[in-house]
């Protein structure tokens, strides 16, 4: 796990050596590397969330570890991958859901219907919000807007039902004719 504290200092001595720089390669840094190394410094992360820079030179590529500690997904642990490109902050980063999960707004593919991946993004939105919003996610699943539709309809219509099906999932088993592996901390 990296430590935002080392990396707000690294930063600092970057910049009393000189001029902030992207890795030790001496090319200047991108906007985008600018805005994440910005995002990253300011994060506030929630409790049950957690990050980790598989390569710590590379900021634009990270993943987020969600453990919620309430609702229906509460003892889940759930990976998402985040892929920043050089638009960002013009557009919204790419993120998947590594961890197959039992939703209404994640598909069996790991893609997420969050509007502030898709249409709603607007550049003065962090990584923060999106964390936010994907803890949101957990907490109160949306129906109205699904990838996963059979998730949603069985939300609409018997949550008791929905609940079981999710703690299916997260102990690991079939949901209907879907395998998913356990996925409980």
């Amino acid at each position: 796990m990296i430590k935002l504290f080392s990396l707000k200092q690294q930063k600092k001595d970057e910049e009393s050596a000189g001029g902030t720089r992207a890795g030790g390669g001496g090319k200047k840094a991108s906007a985008a590397q600018l805005r994440i190394q910005k995002d990253i410094n300011e994060l506030n992360l929630p409790k049950t969330c957690e990050i980790v820079f598989p390569d710590q030179d590379d900021l634009l590529n990270f993943k987020l570890i969600i453990s919620p500690d309430e609702g229906f997904y509460k003892g889940g642990k759930f990976v998402f991958s985040f892929k920043v490109g050089q638009g960002y902050p013009h557009d919204p980063p790419k993120v998947k859901c590594e961890t197959m999960v039992y939703h209404p707004n994640i598909d069996l593919e790991g893609n997420v219907c969050l509007n502030i991946l898709r249409e709603d993004w607007k550049p003065v939105l962090t990584i923060n919000s999106i964390i936010y919003g994907l803890q949101y996610l957990f907490l109160e699943p949306n129906p109205e807007d699904p990838l996963n539709k059979e998730a949603a309809e069985v939300l609409q219509s018997n949550r008791r039902v929905f609940e079981q099906n999710v703690q299916r999932s997260l102990r690991g088993g079939y949901v209907g004719a879907t395998y998913f592996e356990r996925c409980l901390k």
